[in-house]
């Protein structure tokens, strides 16, 4: 009996019974039912838990069986499933194509894109080494010629820039004005290097190139500029999303009305988001292709470059996570680049709640993306490598994975992450807004004993860093505002800043006059895209704390080292974040005005806005008061109705041709 008995244990490894394939069985069934019931009690128990698993065995048996059919076939199963899921996935998209081709241009992209990487990875794993070996003679004869190519390839470089900027600046002189501080800054930076004669020019001159074609693309091609601002409205459609759980948690009057409630909530929404993709491993895989693309043409090593791409997404203390175990061997330099690649760039969770503010969703996606090539190349101006890396040569790092098991504890562990950031950002505004108004009192106070009227931080700010915000490429009147918002993120931080510019942005668009008593109350859209570039980024004075904190958490006995270069590193990410906005000025392309006379024929002059204003203040210049009579020139000269627009434009602002 103890032979032919199974236990739970043996259920659970799968193994057979015995007792199943004896021949006796059933002889042996009836003899135990129909015979005398002898035996203690303790043996009658044991027979019947006996008969239990073996009823269980029995019933298990087809479960089982499947089992290890799918464990013998999960290739095949699995290339099965992925075959049905294309095919389906095949069909929907042509159904989508053809009920409305415009409507799926972008699920038709993006699937083409993912197909493409599909395609190249498998292309890499099974036909990577077989092309390699033909094309290694190429490679040889390239290698030897490469001396004197590198130097052709530079000289087309340069003379096709030299020659896009003589026709480009030729209709807008002014874009003239952001290539000089672009040069300046770059100037400022190598007389700041700590090695001069250590400068890997490779890898500055290829970052600057990266970060020009990108800001190319993006700022001045029409796909380029069609893509990105369809990101950004997504992502502000996305992003909108926040508001159902902020509206149930919170009230529709808080969310619609108090600042926390309404910009806050969107961080816990993004940071949860990236937890979940992290945890699906679409952000490593990113982060990867950008990393090697930058380490392949700046020959940089692969840990300090893969920090630097992650920075795109994630904060300055979340990207040194992907090389933790790798930064006690770093260098000086890679660390440099490391905290410069933090300090340049903002965080995917932030970004989504200055987007909330009303800042412009494509230019900041646009200025995270061209920071990063930038950063590593301005870190290796700054703090050139002279000493031998340990991770020179290598084609790559790995980078760990998520330790949640599913796709809701990803959620949650990424919602549960943002509490702390969520808490971090208020207190700080509470703090810094409270320190800059007692600041402000304070200098009001002491500039009153010198008869100095209304001087401030941000009066100061103005003064002092106007050349800089004139040099970016912001108009002479813009500059001290611009000034002013660059002196609060550098001295205070970026958010305090950018919230300033949404004001600034939001006085624009209602069409608020220019001026009120000698004060700007809004700047142009050139200095507003200027601005947002040059606030892109961490780099702040209250940012070197959590900087140090983060690092000399995962590496303590490397904290001299860090607090020694923390401080040219911040530097260096302010400057990254002036050379971006000054390429965005260069690249700016101004918006036409439309059509004036069309616009006020359908206008509502009921409310004020930016078109309103526009149009207005042509209607002003071209309006001529001689001898009491009213005329006017240009394209408002013969129509009727331009004395009734004068007068509606006069019932909004304030000029002499209302007199």
């Amino acid at each position: 009996m103890e032979e032919n008995q199974i236990s739970l244990d043996s259920l659970e490894k799968g193994i057979d019974n015995p007792a199943f394939e004896s021949p006796g069985e059933e002889g042996l069934h009836e003899e135990n039912h129909d015979g005398p019931r002898g035996g203690s009690k303790e043996e009658r128990q044991g027979e019947g838990k006996g008969r239990v698993s073996s009823y269980c065995r029995k019933a298990l048996q087809p479960a089982s069986k499947a089992k290890r059919f799918c464990k013998a076939h999960a290739k095949t199963l699995r290339m099965v499933a992925w075959g049905i899921f294309g095919v389906a996935y095949l069909c929907y998209l042509i159904a989508a194509c053809w009920l409305n081709f415009q409507r799926a241009l972008a699920l038709l992209i993006i699937t083409a894109v993912v197909v493409f990487f599909m395609l190249w990875s498998l292309f890499k794993k099974y036909c990577g080494a077989k092309v390699l070996q033909l094309l290694s003679p190429v490679q040889k004869c390239f290698q030897k010629s490469w001396r004197w190519l590198k130097w052709l390839l530079i000289v087309v470089l340069l003379g096709g820039l030299v020659t896009w900027l003589a026709l480009d600046t030729a209709r807008n002189p002014e874009q003239l004005i952001s290539l000089a501080g672009f040069c300046f800054i770059l100037l400022f930076l190598f007389v700041f290097s700590k090695h001069h004669s250590a400068v890997s020019w490779r890898a500055v001159f290829w970052g600057i190139t990266l970060e020009f074609l990108i800001g190319l693309f993006i700022l001045r091609t029409t796909p380029g500029i069609q893509a990105f601002r369809w990101l950004g409205d997504q992502i502000q459609i996305f992003l909108g999303y926040t508001k159902a759980g902020s509206v149930f948690v919170f009230g529709n009057t808080l969310v619609e009305e108090v600042f926390a409630f309404q910009s806050l909530p969107i961080i816990v929404f993004f940071s949860c988001v990236m937890s979940i993709l992290y945890y699906l491993g679409a952000m490593q895989w990113l982060i990867l292709k950008i990393s090697w693309l930058l380490q392949f043409s700046m020959g940089t090593t692969p840990t300090e470059t893969l920090s630097v791409a992650g920075n795109i997404f994630v904060g300055q203390t979340e990207a040194p996570l992907l090389i933790r175990p790798y930064l006690a061997d770093m260098t000086y330099s890679e660390i440099h680049a490391v905290m410069t690649g933090g300090f340049s760039t903002i965080a995917g969770s932030v970004m989504g709640a200055y987007i909330s503010f009303g800042i412009d969703a494509a230019s900041l996606i646009a200025a995270s993306v061209m920071a990063a090539p930038c950063a590593l190349a301005m870190s290796k101006l700054v703090y050139p490598e002279v000493e031998e890396s340990k991770f020179k040569g290598k084609e790559s790092v790995h980078i760990a994975s998520g330790e949640e098991q599913n796709v809701l504890e990803a959620a949650s562990s990424g919602a549960a992450a943002s509490v702390g950031l969520v808490a971090n950002i208020a207190a700080n505004l509470i703090a810094f807004l409270a320190v800059l108004e007692f600041i402000n009192a304070a200098l009001l106070w002491f500039g009153e004993m010198v008869n100095i009227k209304d001087l401030s931080f941000q009066m100061i700010c103005s003064y002092v860093l106007m050349p800089v915000a004139f040099l970016m490429g912001a108009d002479w009147a813009d500059s001290p505002v611009v000034a002013e918002l660059l002196g609060i993120k550098i001295f205070l931080n970026e958010f305090v800043a950018y919230q300033q510019l949404a004001t600034y942005k939001k006085n624009r668009l209602d069409g608020l006059e220019e001026w009120n008593g000698g004060q700007k109350q809004w700047i142009s859209e050139r200095a507003e895209t200027i601005t947002t570039f040059a606030l892109c980024g961490f780099a702040n004075i209250s940012s070197i704390g959590i900087m140090l904190g983060g690092l000399t958490s995962l590496v303590p006995h490397r904290k001299s080292d860090f607090a020694s270069i923390v401080l040219r590193a911040l530097l260096t990410g302010i400057c990254v974040s002036m050379l971006n906005s000054c390429l965005a000025g260069l690249m700016y392309v101004p918006t036409e005005v439309s059509d004036c006379v069309t616009f006020f024929g359908t206008a509502n002059f009921t409310s004020t806005s930016y078109p309103i204003y526009t149009c207005c203040k042509q209607l002003f210049a071209s309006t001529v008061l001689e001898n009491g009579t009213l005329s006017f020139t240009g394209v408002w000269d013969g129509q009727a109705e331009s004395e009734l627009w004068l007068m509606q434009c006069c019932g909004h602002y304030n000029h002499t041709s209302c007199t």
